[in-house]
């Protein structure tokens, strides 16, 4: 059994190679190449958490695993992780464990990668102005993959706490300089959507985290952080007067409270939502003009992290990094 912590997590596995590892999942899974059972989501009401049991076999890719993730918030008053994760992965021929992969980290260069596809697969190819809503654990990966799809000169960043941002904003400038981006934080989500081509929203907010009539015509939008049914960061407006709504599968469907939300209410239907696989596997239009508004919304699947995790393996095996261990 391989060991892999953080640091060769990145080593192994770059925000290009999983943009392009997570459009082959999703175009496997639209397929019906991947057996993917939906999470199961376990409240630990005493501490403010929820744990979250993420299984996935795609043979198409090799790949059989699990992902063991919880959601913590008050961690981040420890020191620790708000977002802890391991990911197992298994011999798809034996069923023996081959792996323990640090989980915090893959998990968010997957979750910034799938967010990659999508704004690679429906963003305008011009865009240059991105805006991230959310400085949370997962909103680096979700910079680095908007600026590695798309040449960006500006992205403004925001969040509820504006000492936060500034931070953020000053720590991405250093770690992703080489892009050349200016990275610049704003003290409201009007002026981060202002004139945005691209805008992400990571955050676990219960009510929209911006003005859908401050979006302007041709922008695509990026719903990250709603994963439970209250959960609802993107306007609904914005969901019904979308030109195209993607999702990464059928699980946004039963879990986001962006969708369930306007389709509750009768405002809008689940068959007008496309997953994202169909549009890359060619098998569905994506963008058709420039004024279109294109929305993605993304709840995670185990799909992307065991076809992430069997590419970091694959790597680290090339390489001869990780530690072996018998148990």
């Amino acid at each position: 059994m391989i060991i892999l912590s953080a640091a060769q997590i990145e080593k192994t596995l770059t925000m290009e190679a999983a943009v392009a590892a997570c459009k082959d999942a999703l175009g496997f899974h639209a397929h019906g190449e991947a057996t993917v059972p939906l999470r199961t989501n376990l409240a630990v009401d005493a501490y403010q958490g929820q744990a979250l049991f993420m299984p996935a076999s795609v043979p198409a890719a090799e790949s059989l695993g699990i992902k063991i993730v919880s959601v913590y918030p008050n961690n981040v008053n420890q020191g620790l992780p708000a977002v802890p994760a391991q990911v197992i992965m298994m011999d798809p021929r034996t069923g023996m464990v081959s792996a323990i992969l640090e989980g915090t980290s893959l998990t968010r260069i997957r979750t910034g990668a799938v967010q990659g596809a999508a704004t690679d697969v429906l963003a305008r190819p011009d865009a240059k102005v991105g805006a991230l809503i959310g400085t949370g654990g997962q909103a680096s990966g979700q910079l680095e993959a908007m600026l590695t799809v798309r040449d960006l000169e500006l992205v403004k960043v925001m969040d509820v706490d504006f000492t936060r941002a500034q931070a953020f904003a000053t720590a991405q400038s250093q770690r992703l300089s080489h892009f050349g981006t200016r990275i610049q934080a704003v003290e409201t989500s009007a002026e981060a959507v202002n004139d945005a081509d691209i805008v992400t929203a990571v955050t676990i907010s219960k009510t929209a985290v911006f003005d859908a009539e401050l979006i302007k015509p041709g922008a695509h939008i990026n719903g990250m952080g709603s994963y439970t049914p209250d959960m609802a960061e993107i306007p609904e407006a914005l969901v019904r007067s979308a030109s195209l709504v993607a999702i990464d599968t059928a699980d946004a469907l039963a879990e986001s409270g962006d969708l369930i939300n306007p389709i509750n209410a009768g405002h809008f239907s689940a068959a007008d939502c496309v997953p994202l696989g169909e549009i890359i596997n060619g098998d569905r239009p994506g963008r058709q003009s420039a004024q279109d508004i294109t929305f993605f919304e993304c709840v995670g699947s185990a799909v992307l992290d065991v076809v992430c995790g069997q590419r970091v393996l694959e790597q680290a095996a090339a390489q001869g990094i990780g530690q072996t261990i018998e148990i």
